[in-house]
């Protein structure tokens, strides 16, 4: 018995330090400039504010930039959203407050890269903490 608790105990622990939850996917494919979905497709700036309605996505401000790594495939009916990351007016050695935001409330600045790569998305793409 003590065994079987030893195997589990590193499990028990983990899932003891996980706080968070999965959310619903709000799409099954993403458009990314690389198989991972780490590098920066583009800079935007938000044309008017936006209030996140959930863990998920991220609350803007107009005339704030927002870097994008990576857009939603739109499916259905549902809306066109992107995924990036905003910064306060203090943002030195931040590493800024990342989610998804709807595509209208944009206008791209800059393209550093296209966005080429259509990947699966994840659960992990939507875990809210």
């Amino acid at each position: 018995m003590a065994r079987l608790l030893l195997l589990f105990l590193p499990a028990l622990v983990a899932l003891g330090t996980v706080h968070g939850i999965f959310m619903d996917k709000l799409a099954s494919k993403k458009l990314c400039a690389d198989d991972e979905c780490v590098y920066t497709i583009s800079l935007s700036r938000a044309q008017e504010d936006y209030n996140a309605p959930d863990c998920r996505f991220i609350n803007v401000k107009k005339g704030q930039q927002i870097y994008v790594y990576s857009k939603l495939v739109k499916e259905n009916e549902a809306g066109e959203f992107w995924a990036g990351s905003v910064y306060g007016d203090d943002h030195e050695d931040e590493m800024g407050t990342v989610g998804y935001f709807p595509r209208n409330l944009v206008e791209e600045q800059h393209v550093y890269q296209e966005a080429t790569k259509e990947v699966p998305t994840t659960d992990i793409d939507f875990f809210c903490e």
